[in-house]
């Protein structure tokens, strides 16, 4: 195993340090490693958090840790793209089920803004940011209340779709990498 030491391993003296060891170091990885895919996971259940980029980044930890040997880079890459389908999915679901329910350019905007907007206000924000973006747009499309609402509604149901394929895509990703590492 290698050995990080702060004074070449030549010098055996007493300032040697021999005790700060690549073994003392890897535990800690090893758990943060786990914490960052559960909380990646919880994440994309909870659209606080960015979580299937969190899963991705406690997966290449663990890749890392164990020197890719059981998981290589080209399981990384397959599960880099996944991270990127599920955001793109993710902001598609949204401005998808606004314009499903009759929501012109300036709601699917609004829809989008409110989103991002939205991220910085929790759970909360994250579910109402849509539906307040797209009514909002919608109306300064000179729509009416009824129309506005409706696809007000849709963005709704757009993030909802978009968080359920997140986490499918997050659950996804952990079963591969775990085939990867044991087959």
């Amino acid at each position: 195993m290698m050995r990080l030491y702060w004074i070449p391993e030549n010098r055996k003296d007493a300032l040697s340090m021999e005790w700060l060891s690549w073994e003392l170091l890897i535990w800690p990885g090893w758990v943060l490693a786990v914490l960052l895919v559960i909380i990646g996971l919880a994440g994309t259940i909870l659209p606080i958090l960015p979580g299937v980029p969190i899963v991705l980044l406690g997966l290449v930890l663990m890749a890392w840790l164990d020197g890719f040997v059981h998981v290589g880079w080209g399981t990384l890459l397959w599960l880099a793209f996944l991270t990127v389908l599920s955001v793109l999915i993710d902001f598609i679901a949204t401005a998808e089920g606004a314009r499903r329910f009759g929501a012109g350019r300036y709601a699917i905007l609004g829809a989008t803004l409110g989103l991002l907007v939205g991220l910085f206000f929790g759970i909360i924000g994250i579910l109402l940011g849509p539906f307040v973006g797209a009514v909002l747009g919608h109306m300064a499309g000179k729509a009416n209340l009824d129309d506005s609402l409706r696809a007000g509604f849709g963005a709704s149901i757009g993030v909802v779709v978009g968080t359920v394929a997140g986490a499918a895509i997050g659950a996804i990703m952990v079963v591969w990498f775990a085939l990867a590492w044991w087959l």
